[in-house]
């Protein structure tokens, strides 16, 4: 059994897939601060100044009575909420690496499909040597 867990974990399909994790977890962080910090404020201010993080209801009231004025001193105080705005940016944030993955997929398949329209090479050109080889085999047949 160890020895075939060693042909497992040794194969290039496990080591690729452990890379496509690696890189897709980093892509996710980046992902994220790109929606947390760089997409939300500029939308936030279009709608009037509003910071997506502290957008929630208090469903109930904490241990100090609300209301609070952030997500983070309500959560502080004990309070139960429902946090719509965090919500929503982990929406645009799965749009946007659904958006990169559909890209990449789509690449992926024109290629496929430009190498599957492309046509086979032609054989090559027999050498000179092979030419001479079948013109003693004809020379050879003739004799015979």
């Amino acid at each position: 059994m160890l020895k075939e867990f060693k042909e497992f974990a040794v194969k290039g399909n496990v080591l690729d897939m452990a890379v496509g994790i690696i890189i897709g977890a980093a892509f996710g962080t980046v992902v994220q601060s790109l929606v947390r910090d760089v997409v939300m404020p500029p939308i936030g201010l279009l709608l009037g100044g509003v910071d997506f993080t502290n957008l929630f209801i208090t469903v109930s009231q904490g241990d100090v009575a609300g209301p609070y004025a952030t997500l983070t001193a309500a959560q502080e105080a004990g309070a139960v909420t429902i946090n719509y705005g965090v919500f929503a940016n982990a929406v645009i944030s799965f749009l946007v690496v659904a958006f990169a993955v559909f890209m990449l997929v789509r690449s992926f398949n024109k290629l496929k499909r430009e190498q599957e329209a492309a046509p086979p090479p032609a054989p090559p050109e027999p050498s000179a040597e092979e030419k001479l080889l079948g013109e003693i085999r004809d020379l050879l047949k003739a004799r015979a």
